[in-house]
This record gives C-alpha cells, structure tokens and sequence, in this order.
C-alpha cells in the first residue's frame, strides 16, 4: 500500500522560538505538542503546530554535532522531513527501498502510538521521508519521540489552510530521474509538465501527484545553458536541493491575505502594469481587479478554471524556505504563467519609468 498523504513537515531551524512564533503569531499556527529534554529527547527541542489540516513541526539542536545541528549548518532553516502517512508503513518501506530510497530506519514501533510502527528512507538532497501509521486514533506527531500534549487551544484568527503541493528546487539534470523515483518509490506518477523561459532564464518543471492528491510535488531544476535566476539562487543559498515552499490552499484569499497582512505576513508586491495587462489575459476578471490588485495576488487561468495566489516574503535568515496562498476555482494548474506574466509586467514598469 503505497502512502496517500503528506501527515506532516518538519522544520529543522537555529532558533525554535523564533521560527515558531512566525507560525503563531504571523501564520496563525497553533502549537498542540512539545517534545524535548523534559519527555526524554536530550539533543533537541521540538514544537508541533496545526493550523486546518496543516502538521508543521519546528526542531531546534540543543548542543553541536547532532543530525539537526548539520543540517541547518549545511541547509540554514529548512523543511528536513515530509512525512508520509500509510496505510501500511512496511509495505510502503519495502516498496520504497526497493525502488532505490535509501533505508535510514526500518519499521520500529513509534514512542507515540503505542504499537504502530513507522519507518524512515530518503528524498531528494537530505529531505527524508518518515512513514507513519495512518489512523484517526494516531497524533499525525514525528514518532522517534515522546510528546508531551499541549491543552486545548482555541483556532487563532486567520485562514485555516490544507497543504496544496510542496514545491521542490532540484539540481540541474536531475528532474526526470527524481520524478521516475518517486512514481516508483511512493506511488506519485508524472501529473503534468512545463518548460518556462522568462527573459534570459529558463526552468523545467514536472509536477508528480498520488492517485488522491494528498502528496503533490512540483519539481523545478534550472535550465543550466540559460542565465541564472531564483531556482539557481535557492540551490547555491541551500546549498543543494530542498523545498523552495510550501502552498497553503484556502477558500478566500484576497480575505486571508488582509487577515494575515494585519498579522504582519509581508508578501512580495506585484507591479501596477501586471494589473493593467489583467483582463487582456484573463478574462472574467474585472470586477475583481480592484481587490486582487489592493491585496497583490496573481492570476492563472487553465481550461477547468482559475487560481489566485501570493507568496510570502521568506522570513529566514538565508532565503531558503517561503509560504504561499492559493484558492482554486477549478484550475488544476500551478501559476506557471504568472512568472511570465509578472516578468512583462516588470519590464513594462522599467520602460514607463526610463521615459
């Protein structure tokens, strides 16, 4: 049985409070679990926070020369582990091994979840994946640990997300031979494609996706014969492959993105010319304009619908992880065409200014 979705992603960071206060305070994050020297975890401090269906967990090192301690030396603050959720966490374990993922712990009964075992083998770079049993009785909580419950905490204000994909920077020749790994490790076929040239830039993209949609990943390399741009920025600042962000999927955007901006959340700014060349290429949208614009979220359109969506501006010291917002009306698509879209736009804006 192969694993039907993503139960949660870990964060390794320098500074545990810091990275979970952004999630509270700014994202509205709620922290439900803590683990640490107290519940018998000497080396680490780990803090587990929910926010609608989203699992996000923040590790911090106590001491040098740990696993977490490398990681963000080589990494900065980055996602670590995407967990997968299975049905049958040996199956899922020896399906993957078999298809080349390396073995980082076989099936070992979880310290939380009484019998049920979980397992761990690796991604892409130094992301691994943790298996975890599925079931509405289990806390979707990494299982290596003792987790010591938090009480009751009511939902703070602000959009209550689930997790739309996870988009991934890869090193360049590296794209298709990921994607045929995770179809035959995990169970997540090719979903769709596309090469992007903007200006001098190019990127090729291959989405993977599970038969349900609970894992989708977009995996994104540079074309490596054209100029650099941000997927080569992310790779030299991480210092390899890594999630480039995580996209929340919520019902009313241009709403959650003035919740959220009230809470701090500093999202990137779209030039005025994107919003001026809008409804020549999407049609439909002209009621619309005046709050996407206020708000600056983007648009795409495919032949089932639309999307809107944001992306934050990164929050860690070294750029190597952001969050963006999308509401789906239809579309199955990514946005692809909002990074042409928003290049015209900024060139448009430079040749307004240079007159």
């Amino acid at each position: 049985m192969p694993p039907h979705a993503i139960a949660y992603a870990e964060l390794y960071v320098a500074d545990d409070r810091e990275a979970a206060g952004f999630l509270t305070d700014s994202l509205g994050f709620v922290p439900v679990a803590v683990a640490g020297p107290a519940t018998g975890t000497p080396d680490r401090r780990s803090t587990a926070l929910r926010s609608g269906e989203v699992n996000l967990v923040v590790t911090q090192a106590l001491g040098e020369g740990n696993a977490v301690a490398r990681f963000v030396e080589a990494h900065g603050d980055s996602i670590a582990d995407l967990a997968f959720s299975c049905a049958d966490v040996r199956s899922a374990y020896d399906r993957a091994v078999l298809a080349g993922a390396t073995a980082l712990r076989a099936p070992t009964p979880a310290l939380t979840g009484g019998d049920h075992p979980y397992a761990t083998v690796s991604g892409f770079g130094d992301v691994r994946h943790t298996l975890v049993a599925a079931g509405e009785d289990l806390p979707l909580l990494p299982p290596d640990r003792v987790w010591a419950l938090l009480p009751a905490a009511a939902d703070a204000a602000g959009p209550r997300p689930a997790l739309d994909h996870v988009a991934v920077c890869l090193e360049p020749g590296t794209l298709r031979k990921t994607a045929e790994f995770y179809e035959a490790a995990f169970d997540t076929p090719y979903y769709s494609s596309e090469y992007i040239e903007v200006g001098g830039q190019a990127m090729d993209s291959i989405v993977v996706r599970n038969a349900d949609g609970g894992i989708t990943f977009t995996l994104i390399e540079p074309d490596d014969t054209r100029l650099p741009g941000q997927i080569n920025r992310f790779l030299e600042s991480h210092n390899g492959p890594g999630v480039q962000h995580l996209a929340f999927l919520v019902d009313d955007i241009v709403g959650a993105v003035r919740s959220l901006g009230d809470r701090g959340v500093a999202f990137l700014r779209t030039p005025g010319t994107y919003y001026d060349l809008l409804t020549e290429r999407v049609a439909g949208m002209a009621d619309r304009i005046a709050d996407l614009r206020d708000t600056n979220v983007l648009v795409d359109r495919d032949e089932w619908g639309y999307l809107l969506q944001i992306f934050t501006r990164s929050p860690y010291p070294r750029g190597t992880l952001f969050y963006e917002y999308i509401q789906r009306n239809g579309a199955r698509g990514f946005g692809s065409s909002n990074i042409k879209a928003l290049y015209e736009a900024v060139e448009r804006e430079r040749e307004v200014a240079g007159r």
